[in-house]
């Protein structure tokens, strides 16, 4: 079983003053100890309560799929449904037909106001995160619990975790620390650079004490290096400051760690890539678990969303619903050329029977490929049909590490040379038997476009297109940008999303970006 993140009879006890974006967030302890008391009565707890905070990134609450942590639909407001909804959704790869209340501004990269709840729930999903961190690391030097550094050092990791968001996503917001936990008073506005600063030395204090290998689901040195070398990647956007140097240094560290390329990349998508041959390639996973952690909002919402009975048999993929929601667009399926001739084995992971490849109206059902990438049934052995999905989200993974070495490399990072970058891109690309490349072939675009063949639904196209400079402005259309059939220009205001309306009402310290 995927233990990692469990129910626990205890909650971790929130105390979520003027930190919080609203006072919505403001939960009451779900047990009657305090943490200290707590603690000091049973040190074992601390497994609990560090697994409680790991779930906060793949579930709605610990009561089952239609409990919530905070005041915000269970099945809308997860985490993990959010990265899908605000990096994917809102770039080229992925549009979803519902368009409820404030998704077609999403799936249509238009028409985006501080109001829009779906902005509102990754707000508060940080600002929750957050604050339940700094009320374990305020605790824990009180305490005596075993290994007591490396569960400081995880809890700073998932701290940094939320904060890199805020600072991708929304570019602003507190920083919020233990030293200030429980403040009465708003906090400041702290600037992106501040943010950036902070997780950044958080980070490199803590990489040397995590352990290199640790509990399925729980932060390694691995995936602490992960997110400094996407932290670094992304510097130039989030700061002005190129860091690519700083990036292939720690990208080389995960390289160089307990990794392997899983031999099949179907493997990494399936409901035991917890066990199978996939959990080589795995550096961070956000857990899924149809009997014990059931949730509408981790890894169940893309694959129930991208299937609907109307033309996919949804007992092939372990699926009981489809919810009809999600279809690839050409500019993701368009990636491999001929998807019939392709010997690439990720250009057969679109559904195309009873679909249409022009996407013309992107709420009709038919209109473009849906994705069958992420599916609820076993790479090996006998799989069942259920509910909701046991298939672990691979946040972090090795071929990624590959693809950002290459484009460092590409980039002229010091640490990395063209002939490395072309043998990790060719491991990545014949491992799906696609053809291999030559140096010539290694360039910007190309790096790119692979990532998207390699990547797309994983969580990181929006910032990618960002940091290619092709998310905003003309220069890159893709079906429905600007809600358009054809795509249009939209303004450099979408780089960053709007800090929604509750937020600014609940700290007057904060202020909107620009262009909202």
């Amino acid at each position: 079983m995927k233990n990692s993140i469990l129910k626990f009879i205890f909650g971790l006890l929130a105390v979520l003053s003027a930190v919080n974006c609203t006072d919505e967030l403001e939960t009451k302890p779900k047990v009657e100890l305090s943490l200290e008391e707590l603690l000091a009565r049973d040190p074992n707890a601390v497994e609990g309560i560090l697994a409680r905070l790991y779930s906060t990134l793949a579930l709605s609450g610990v009561d089952g799929p239609g409990s919530s942590d905070i005041s915000d639909d269970a099945g809308e407001s997860p985490f993990l449904r959010g990265l899908i909804n605000l990096e994917d959704l809102t770039a080229d790869g992925m549009k979803n037909r519902w368009g409820d209340n404030g998704l077609d501004q999403l799936t249509t990269t238009t028409d985006w106001t501080d109001q829009n709840k779906f902005f509102r729930y990754m707000y508060n999903r940080i600002f929750f995160t957050i604050p339940q961190c700094n009320n374990l690391l305020s605790i824990l030097p009180n305490v005596d619990v075993e290994n007591k550094d490396a569960v400081t050092s995880e809890v700073r990791f998932l701290r940094a975790f939320a904060n890199y968001y805020l600072i991708n996503i929304f570019g602003k917001g507190v920083l919020a620390t233990e030293e200030n936990f429980g403040q009465t008073e708003p906090l400041p506005e702290a600037s992106r650079q501040e943010l950036f600063d902070f997780v950044e030395a958080e980070l490199l204090e803590i990489e040397p004490l995590l352990p290199a290998t640790n509990t399925y689901g729980r932060a390694t040195k691995g995936a602490a290096q992960m997110l400094l070398s996407n932290l670094y990647l992304n510097a130039e956007v989030f700061t002005g400051t190129p860091r690519y140097n700083d990036a292939v240094t720690y990208i080389n560290k995960v390289i160089a760690g307990p990794y392997s390329l899983a031999p099949s990349f179907v493997s990494l998508f399936s409901s035991d890539n917890n066990t199978t041959i996939a959990a080589s390639e795995i550096i961070f996973p956000l857990i899924a678990d149809s009997q014990v952690s059931q949730s509408f909002g981790n890894t169940t919402y893309i694959v129930n969303g991208s299937l609907r009975a109307e033309t996919i048999p949804l007992a092939q993929f372990g699926a009981r619903d489809g919810w009809g929601g999600h279809r690839a667009t050409k500019a993701w399926y368009g990636l491999y050329g001929d998807l019939n001739a392709s010997t690439d084995d990720r250009a057969k992971l679109f559904w195309t029977e009873g679909h249409e490849f022009e996407m013309v109206d992107y709420k009709k059902w038919t209109d473009g490929y849906p994705s069958i990438k992420f599916r609820n049934t076993n790479f090996v052995g006998e799989s069942l049909v259920s509910q909701f999905s046991s298939t672990d989200f691979p946040l972090y993974r090795l071929a990624d590490a590959y693809l950002m070495y290459a484009e460092c490399a590409i980039r002229g990072a010091a640490g990395a040379d063209m002939n490395t970058a072309v043998q990790y891109v060719n491991a990545v690309r014949t491992r799906s038997n696609a053809s291999s490349i030559t140096q010539s072939n290694l360039t910007l675009e190309f790096i790119l476009d692979e990532r998207a063949r390699e990547l797309n639904l994983e969580g990181h196209r929006r910032t990618d297109l960002i940091r290619f400079g092709k998310f905003t402005g003309g220069n890159y259309l893709w079906p429905w940008k600007g809600a358009t059939v054809n795509g249009t220009s939209i303004p450099d205001t979408y780089n960053l999303f709007p800090i929604p309306s509750t937020a600014l009402l609940a700290n007057p310290n904060l202020t909107q970006n620009p262009g909202y």
